[in-house]
């Protein structure tokens, strides 16, 4: 079933276009066809995931549809996200890797390191193991880069409030990002580390604050926000981009 929207008529009008929509910091054509039949905006996905299609009532305003596109957003994250991780975890596709969109490119070496590199101007994941061995050695080199991370991040806002950390774990939870229990363990999804620098220091922050405030009061949000400056913006990325990272298949 797609999203729709009741017609609502205004002075403003659109010509049949194509043009392109970022969806979680991937670009996709998409085309703009007016129906003089249609009563509400249908939104559909093309074949394969590679691009999108919106048929809209004749003479809906613009703001309306860029106002349609982008309540949708999460939607089309869910929906997209059976493509991308199902089809780009392979030799020639991406990967976030703090937000970086990087390249898939198997060595062909049975042996050696997974690694992250810089090759002529594009970021490059580069894999070795046979081939059945790649998503899990993706999966095992993001866990890798959050726990670096993380513990860095931890180390840095606990001693800023004078707290104790007592463990650092890292899980593959769908419900939550991130927990922290009453005697100091905070527990993190390896997920993040393919969301920008911003996320990864927020959700540090965020779990960080809790050892001194167990709850999401006003005190906690506001001691979140002096440990991370951009909560706000990494709190929204999440939403918008969150379901995306979770859906994707490492098998």
């Amino acid at each position: 079933m797609f999203p729709s929207f009741k017609r609502r008529r205004g002075s403003e009008t659109r010509l049949d276009v194509t043009r392109d929509i970022e969806v979680a910091g991937k670009r996709l054509p998409l085309t703009i066809r007016q129906n003089a039949r249609a009563t509400r905006m249908t939104l559909r996905i093309e074949p394969g995931g590679r691009a999108l299609k919106l048929t809209v009532p004749e003479g809906l305003p613009e703001h309306e549809v860029s106002a349609f596109l982008s309540r949708h957003q999460g939607w089309l994250m869910t929906k997209l996200a059976r493509f991308s991780g199902e089809s780009e975890l392979e030799h020639g596709g991406t990967i976030l890797i703090r937000g970086v969109a990087h390249r898939i490119e198997r060595t062909g070496r049975l042996r050696g390191l997974t690694e992250s590199v810089i090759a002529d101007d594009e970021a490059v994941l580069r894999v070795g193991g046979a081939e059945e061995h790649l998503r899990r050695r993706i999966a095992d080199f993001l866990k890798k880069e959050a726990r670096a991370e993380l513990e860095r991040l931890v180390a840095v806002y606990a001693g800023r409030i004078g707290r104790r950390v007592r463990s650092l774990s890292l899980k593959d939870t769908r419900s939550r990002w991130g927990s922290c229990s009453a005697e100091g363990d905070l527990s993190f999804s390896w997920r993040i580390a393919m969301a920008p620098p911003k996320v990864i220091a927020y959700l540090a922050a965020h779990e960080v604050a809790h050892l001194q405030e167990m709850n999401h009061g006003p005190d906690f949000w506001a001691l979140c926000e002096r440990l991370c400056p951009d909560t706000n913006d990494a709190r929204r990325w999440l939403k918008r981009n969150g379901t995306m990272l979770h859906a994707i298949d490492f098998g």
